[in-house]
């Protein structure tokens, strides 16, 4: 993007990027990019391809009902990632790791990797799960691990705002324990904050 004086623009351009079964990381997402709109960011929130068969999300009233609530949202692409300055993914905990989903969506960026076009970009993520030990420091970590793999920057929340402690304390991500599309002031606060020091973070190495 390029301003009046022909200068280049240094707007953050964030891509939000999740997998959401029955809404919580949906609405984390939604209140990652609000808060980075906020922030001066330009947002992109998206959503990775579904893997699972209809015929399974069809026998689960609450996932059909999440499909349905984000048939609107862009699915992601490579081009998005490729496109931002910053990225951001949220993903529910399955076994301690990320979705199915989600790894099969990292599973098609071998191009951008192979190319050097996700290096030095930004990112952090965030998760959730039904329980607070129910595998979200992992998910967060391996995550990560996948992003050193890119040549990423990793910015973590760490412990730099009160907001971390009063969701429970994760400085690795904001991590939610799972009760579908509700979250707390707490986890608002955490997730607003991580969002806006990834944002942060991102603007000053630009």
């Amino acid at each position: 993007m390029t301003n009046q004086t022909g200068m280049e623009s240094k707007v953050v351009k964030l891509a939000v990027v999740y997998y959401s079964t029955y809404g919580t990381n949906h609405a984390m997402a939604n209140e990652a990019a609000e808060a980075a709109r906020a922030a001066g960011a330009e947002v992109r929130l998206l959503k990775v391809r579904e893997t699972a068969p209809q015929a399974i999300i069809d026998t689960q009233n609450a996932w059909k009902a999440q499909q349905q609530r984000s048939s609107d949202v862009p699915t992601a692409s490579p081009d998005d990632l490729d496109w931002a300055d910053a990225i951001l993914f949220s993903s529910p905990t399955r076994f301690g790791g990320a979705t199915s989903q989600i790894r099969a969506f990292i599973d098609t960026l071998g191009g951008l990797w192979g190319t050097g076009k996700l290096a030095n970009k930004t990112f952090s993520a965030m998760t959730s799960a039904q329980n607070p030990h129910g595998g979200q420091e992992t998910t967060l970590q391996t995550l990560y691990i996948t992003a050193m793999h890119w040549g990423a920057i990793l910015v973590p929340p760490g412990y730099t705002d009160p907001a971390v402690f009063a969701s429970g304390g994760n400085p690795y991500g904001s991590s939610v324990t799972a009760t579908g599309e509700d979250l707390s002031d707490a986890d608002r606060a955490s997730i607003q904050h991580q969002t806006r020091r990834l944002v942060d973070i991102t603007a000053r190495l630009r």
